[in-house]
């Protein structure tokens, strides 16, 4: 059983040390930049007032903090797929799937970010969504459906945007997520595949019963990890106008010029995503652990 943690002394100078830090940071940015703080203007970027129904409403940072949780999730579960797919592959019997699985891999992990972006964005918003209709569709939705549409993705004249960069930013994050699903599946010992196709099982009944199971509490730390790595790396997609947290940070930074409140709030919003995101999956490992003892 785990020792309750004790604030020690060491604890207390390094905390004192970290708020010596930040009020010497602050005092330099006062006196040496000579600048202005105005934390009063930023509660009113994140809700206003709506004139026309009276009640409070999300303003430019809070609706970028939506889309980018719409975003990352999305991009999460598309990753999930394509990744424990391509794992899946790395491990086939077939030379042919382990050559295309290692292949995408190699290929997402080995390319820079912001050229994916440019790539898939030009690629699905030039090429798939003409082919897929995906404009028209949206056009001659119903007001209802539109409004769902806005809801789960993005405004209609923004969705074939966020819909490139929804794949982009799960393109690449799948093939990291390969990789640990992999090292999970592989890390199970030989002998409990033996032993449930002792038992009958199919390679499908091994997966899903026996072998799955016991690798899931092995890859979902690092799976954690990766879910809040997506998080943080839909910031880039702001390259290509998609009006997410970082975006509309940058476009209010620059219409006030407020650019520590800002920055500070914005990456605030982003530890309160990730943070939470952790502890859900540190309580999912408990469970986890409960069931399997």
């Amino acid at each position: 059983m785990r020792k309750p943690a004790k604030f020690t002394r060491l604890d207390a100078i390094l905390l004192l040390l970290t708020a010596l830090g930040a009020l010497a940071l602050g005092y330099r940015i006062k006196v040496g930049l000579h600048y202005q703080w105005n934390w009063s203007a930023i509660p009113q970027y994140l809700f206003h007032l709506d004139p026309a129904t009276g009640r409070w409403a999300p303003n430019l940072l809070m609706q970028g903090l939506f889309t980018t949780i719409r975003l990352s999730a999305w991009a999460t579960v598309l990753a999930t797929v394509i990744g424990t797919l391509a794992a899946f592959f790395r491990i086939s019997s077939s030379l042919f799937k382990r050559m295309l699985g290692r292949t995408f891999v190699e290929l997402i992990r080995n390319t820079p970010p912001l050229v994916l972006i440019f790539i898939f964005y030009f690629f699905v918003s030039d090429q798939i969504m003409p082919i897929l209709a995906i404009d028209q569709l949206v056009k001659t939705a119903s007001p209802g459906t539109r409004q769902v549409l806005t809801w789960l993705l993005a405004p209609p004249e923004q969705l074939p945007a966020f819909l490139s960069a929804t794949v982009t930013v799960a393109m690449f994050e799948a093939a990291y997520i390969t990789e640990i699903v992999r090292a999970g599946i592989q890390s199970i010992d030989r002998g409990q595949f033996e032993a449930a196709a002792a038992l009958g099982f199919s390679r499908t009944q091994q997966m899903w019963y026996v072998i799955l199971p016991q690798a899931l509490q092995r890859i979902l730390p690092p799976l954690a990890g990766q879910f809040i790595s997506t998080i943080k790396d839909s910031a880039i997609v702001s390259v290509i106008s998609i009006q997410e947290l970082t975006f509309q940070g940058m476009e209010l930074m620059a219409a006030t010029h407020l650019i520590f409140e800002c920055w500070i709030t914005i990456t605030a919003l982003y530890l309160i995503l990730t943070l939470t995101l952790s502890l859900a999956v540190s309580r999912l490992e408990q469970l986890l652990r409960r069931g399997l003892t």
